[in-house]
């Protein structure tokens, strides 16, 4: 039987304006949503990020094919969002801002006017580095961001080593995080001190723990543990030492500070404790916790209160309101931090769950309180 080849897809009409097909930033600070899609029998646009907060709007299907969507005036603010086209989720294909994630499904819209800008300051450099790990036996990236100005003739500059989160890849610190912009803008409003950022990957994909060969229910009981301890010797014995080689930055603990956010933050929490001599500040933004995934080096070292005492300048704990998926995480560490009698800053974000609201305000804040 012959093969026949299938009907390509139908594309905008050539004599008008791409712009009157894909998605747009009002001047009053609404957004039409748009998305060409002219044999689909139902459009919608999900806004939100998180299953409380997100949101299914109808869209009308326009003369020319495209499916629209207008919101009401927005807060400036970076907003995810996705298409439900007769069922089938799809990003957005008219616009090229897509969440970084292992399993990309989702797109993103800036709506401007916040710290997240891209605004008319000096700009610091985002450097990609790709090395061998021995450890893992693999070609690794990790995402080193430097200050405007930095040269290997300054002084030595202290770094913060910051892990994402779940599903997610390095750059989603970099493109969702906004870490280069909210780093350049406050330090052009001088509100912290000149820094490295170093993004490594979070996901090691060792043999032991490649996340899509793990059911989403047996995470805690396998996965996370498994990757926090290959991540943990990458750091330790090949993203430091790397880092410490390319870059003139501090090598004392006081000029090291490890933070990150969900599955990023109980890296943090793991490395931080298990190699406390290393670094002077700690941070967990919704982060996993022992509470859920035990690791015997952290047990050990929370028996040891005036140590970290000692160690950390700062150890700050964050979560929002309304967080399902690790909100008992944070609640078992803080309450086993106050039973230990171990220093702690903590901050409830009101009415918010796992995600972005919470994060990117939270890293705002602990950047500025290192190194001081």
């Amino acid at each position: 039987m012959p093969l026949h080849a299938a009907a390509l897809p139908a594309t905008p009409d050539q004599a008008v304006p791409l712009k009157q097909f894909i998605t747009q930033v009002n001047g009053d600070k609404s957004v039409t949503f748009r998305i060409f899609a002219p044999a689909a029998k139902r459009v919608a646009v999900v806004t939100g990020s998180t299953s409380d907060s997100m949101a299914s709007h109808e869209m009308k299907k326009e003369a020319n094919g495209t499916w629209a969507w207008k919101s009401e005036p927005m807060k400036p603010n970076l907003y995810e969002y996705f298409y439900d086209v007769d069922g089938f989720r799809s990003i957005d294909t008219g616009n090229p801002y897509v969440k970084p994630q292992r399993q990309p499904n989702t797109s993103l819209i800036l709506v401007p006017g916040s710290i997240i800008d891209d605004r008319a300051v000096p700009h610091g450099e985002l450097h990609a580095l790709s090395y061998h790990s021995d450890t893992l036996k693999s070609e690794r990236k990790v995402y080193v961001w430097t200050p405007p100005g930095y040269s290997h003739e300054s002084d030595p500059l202290p770094v913060l080593y910051f892990y994402h989160g779940f599903g997610d890849t390095g750059l989603s610190a970099i493109t969702q995080g906004r870490i280069p912009q909210i780093m350049d803008n406050l330090l052009a409003e001088g509100k912290i001190k000149p820094m490295l950022v170093v993004v490594p990957d979070t996901e090691t994909d060792s043999i032991e723990a490649i996340p899509e060969n793990f059911p989403p229910a047996e995470r805690r009981k396998t996965f996370y543990p498994l990757n926090a301890q290959a991540a943990d010797r990458e750091l330790m014995n090949e993203i430091i030492p790397l880092v410490d080689t390319r870059f003139n930055v501090r090598k004392d603990a006081e000029g090291r500070a490890l933070a990150g956010l969900s599955q990023g933050g109980y890296q943090a929490l793991v490395s931080g404790m298990n190699h406390l001599e290393s670094f002077g500040w700690l941070a967990t933004f919704s982060g996993v916790t022992t509470t859920t995934v035990p690791d015997g080096g952290v047990a050990a070292r929370f028996r040891q209160p005036d140590a970290i005492n000692r160690q950390l300048h700062n150890f700050t704990l964050v979560v929002g309101e309304r967080d399902s998926v690790t909100g008992k995480d944070i609640a078992g560490l803080k309450a086993e931090l106050e039973k230990q009698g171990i220093h702690f800053d903590y901050k409830m974000y009101p009415g918010l769950g796992h995600e972005m609201d919470v994060w990117r305000p939270a890293y705002a804040e602990f950047v500025q309180k290192l190194f001081k």
